[in-house]
């Protein structure tokens, strides 16, 4: 039988974005390496509650690195230790017993504190909204190989696509950049021939979008990259910056009778 762990946890505890927050120690004992992140922090909350004391709070969902939720930052690093890992992915024999694990939510201006470990990601979902989406004709379907998509174009559309907007890439920039999430998500609609109508106004009203939402600037210190449980490449910063230049010299803002748009 594997030896059980017994480790001390130094969480952060914050009611909300206007209140101040700070780290309180927790002893995490008895837990079994085998036990997941999150399994883990289960066990603790359970402790918390029968002593009548407030459970700790964080976010997930599928516990299966999918939907990007599980976001904490596990001794410095955004989800942990492990290299292409979410925090529910990252299993406690990661750890060493007598370990001492600090637990932070992201730090960023545009990821507010909902509470403790659980922050506002909702400025990703108004970046989507602002173009990350193709238009649909009506009618029949087309059949699948109606469009003919060169193998290279489709991996690289494939690849981008597999992120997750868990926000790794903001937690582990220190400069609070999107790019990374962003060029992602205009990667794998740019490169396809559905997602051509609206390629370069996409890039353009998502950029503004990001830019609204206080993220901060891209100086390419490749820390986002390092961090992203899927393995989301830089190179498409590069590409997406390339249509930008494109759209700016090509697309202007849309007027309304109060101004630019």
């Amino acid at each position: 039988m594997s030896k059980h762990l017994n480790l001390t946890l130094h969480v952060w505890r914050q009611k909300n974005a206007k209140c101040d927050g700070k780290f309180v120690e927790y002893p995490a004992e008895n837990i079994s390496p085998d036990m997941s992140f999150l399994e883990m922090l289960d066990i603790v909350n359970e402790g918390l509650i029968r002593k009548g004391e407030e459970p700790i709070t964080f976010d997930h969902d599928c516990r299966e690195g999918i939907c990007g939720t599980c976001s904490m930052v596990i001794n410095g690093r955004p989800h942990g230790p492990r290299e292409r890992t979410t925090t529910c992915q990252l299993h406690m024999r990661s750890f060493k017993d007598g370990d001492s694990v600090t637990i932070e939510p992201w730090r960023a201006e545009a990821f507010p504190v909902i509470k403790d470990l659980m922050v506002d990601r909702g400025a990703f979902d108004r970046i989507i909204a602002a173009g990350g989406f193709i238009s649909v004709p009506t009618g029949s379907p087309q059949d699948a190989n109606a469009l003919p998509i060169p193998k290279e174009k489709a991996e690289l559309s494939m690849d981008a696509a597999a992120c997750i907007g868990c926000g790794a890439c903001v937690a582990a920039c220190p400069n609070a950049s999107a790019m990374l999430f962003l060029s992602a998500k205009v990667t794998h609609l740019g490169l396809l021939p559905q997602g051509q109508p609206e390629r370069y106004i996409r890039v353009r009203d998502m950029v503004a979008q990001m830019d609204a939402e206080q993220f901060g600037t891209c100086t390419n210190h490749g820390e986002c990259e390092a961090a992203c449980p899927k393995g989301i490449k830089m190179e498409n910063i590069a590409r997406m910056n390339r249509d930008f230049i494109k759209a700016s010299l090509t697309y202007r803002p849309a007027t309304t009778s109060g101004g630019a748009g």
